[in-house]
């Protein structure tokens, strides 16, 4: 063999080696393209799949439409100096013509106290109503409260108050505790 015949020899193994892996260059592409879309419609229907048993399936949290504070209220009462405490949120003008109820969680620290709990919301307009939650337990209990309860409240649409307030005539002792917890305006 010469070198005109090894070059020959050397550029034929090479220019098939090449050829070879165009032709696997180009199988991988047919193959790609239909697992690409194998592997989009399966994502899109595992998705569907996903939505209908979360929209079949709702928690009981589905139904939080805001909630308006997540750390524990302490109101820490005394009435020696004083008539009443209470613990004020800013509603801040909040639109609460969507929601049905005011849910909270409430304990007190004494276990022979037995406190009502007055909640009164006040809107821009300066109406006021309240409802009183009474007997509340030295655990935790959950509250809810329709807001068509607060039967003077006409006009929903700016709130600017939301209050809790342990007064005086509603305590058996002149000094205790009340936790306050989940405050949360619900929808449903």
């Amino acid at each position: 063999m010469d070198k005109k015949d090894i070059y020959e020899h050397l550029a034929k193994i090479y220019l098939d080696a090449s050829s070879d892996k165009k032709n696997k260059s180009k199988d991988y592409a047919k193959l790609f393209k239909p697992l690409f879309i194998v592997g989009i419609a399966g994502l899109f229907s595992l998705s569907v799949i996903f939505l209908v048993n979360f929209q079949k399936h709702k928690s009981p949290d589905s139904q939080i439409a805001l909630l308006v504070s997540t750390d524990a209220a302490k109101i820490n009462f005394n009435f020696n100096p004083a008539k009443k405490e209470v613990y004020s949120l800013n509603l801040n003008k909040l639109k609460m013509n969507r929601f049905k109820a005011l849910e909270f969680s409430a304990r007190s620290k004494n276990y022979q106290d037995n406190i009502s709990l007055r909640v009164e919301f006040t809107n821009s307009f300066k109406e006021k109503s309240e409802v009183y939650v009474t007997g509340i337990p030295n655990k935790w209990h959950d509250y809810r409260i329709n807001l068509a309860d607060f039967k003077k409240i006409s006009d929903w649409s700016e709130m600017s108050n939301l209050s809790f307030a342990v007064e005086e005539w509603n305590a058996k002792f002149d000094s205790g505790v009340v936790y306050l917890d989940n405050i949360k305006f619900l929808k449903e």
